[in-house]
């Protein structure tokens, strides 16, 4: 059994939304991810998806994308991204697949770890952080300790290697700590995978390594060359 982590798929198979336009790191990128998804993964692994998946603005719009990543080999475990327009309720999700979960005020547990998250948002000390961005801040935070608190209650002796998932990264372009990375030294957690960030320029505003004993990984599809990353 393996761990592996991909975000920000951003298909677009029922939509007109050619991601090429983005350059050549987005040529064929679904076909890309799909070859090297069945070239690493095994029915029996699990595969973190960070958010950004289907720019279907309904879920009509979606299922085609949904079925796509459904179709491919391991279970799946799925937080909101900023441009998850179709994310329906929870109990309309949870019905319409069998081998993605969708962590939303709650986590997810194998054998040997457990996961939980939610989309979170830009952070205090971002450049132009607004009023609006401290209410929906503060509102992840909230869906996130709501997340954190569930795994607490699954894995209470902290047995289990706890995997924190967000869309938007932990911190802001300074790397500064901020409530996200609290929480998550708060539940002993021991990696956190996010994306949300697309391009040079970019993937340098989310911190990557190691701070106060966490791992944070940085897994947006174009950082990765579509090649679903291996974490466990």
């Amino acid at each position: 059994m393996s761990v592996f982590v991909i975000s920000d798929l951003h298909l677009a198979l029922n939509v007109e939304k050619p991601m090429d336009i983005f350059g050549g790191a987005w040529t064929n990128h679904a076909e890309r991810v799909k070859a090297r998804w069945l070239d690493l993964i095994q029915p029996e692994d699990y595969v973190i998806l960070p958010g950004d998946m289907s720019w279907g603005l309904k879920l009509e719009e979606a299922m085609d994308d949904l079925n796509w990543i459904e179709a491919l080999p391991g279970t799946k475990y799925m937080v909101k991204g900023n441009h998850d327009l179709w994310w329906a309720s929870l109990t309309k999700l949870s019905k319409l697949f069998k081998t993605i979960h969708f962590v939303q005020n709650v986590s997810y547990e194998t054998d040997e770890f457990i996961v939980g998250g939610t989309r979170g948002w830009v952070c205090p000390g971002s450049d132009g952080f607004t009023q609006d961005d401290k209410k929906i801040y503060e509102r992840e935070l909230g869906r996130l300790k709501l997340s954190l608190d569930d795994m607490e209650r699954k894995d209470p002796e902290r047995k289990k290697i706890r995997i924190g998932v967000l869309h938007y990264p932990p911190t802001n372009e300074h790397h500064m700590d901020s409530g996200f990375t609290e929480l998550f030294e708060q539940y002993g957690i021991s990696k956190v995978v996010y994306g949300h960030l697309h391009g040079r320029d970019a993937y340098k505003n989310g911190f990557q390594g190691y701070k106060n004993g966490i791992e944070y990984i940085l897994t947006s599809c174009d950082k990765l060359e579509c090649t679903p990353l291996r974490i466990m």
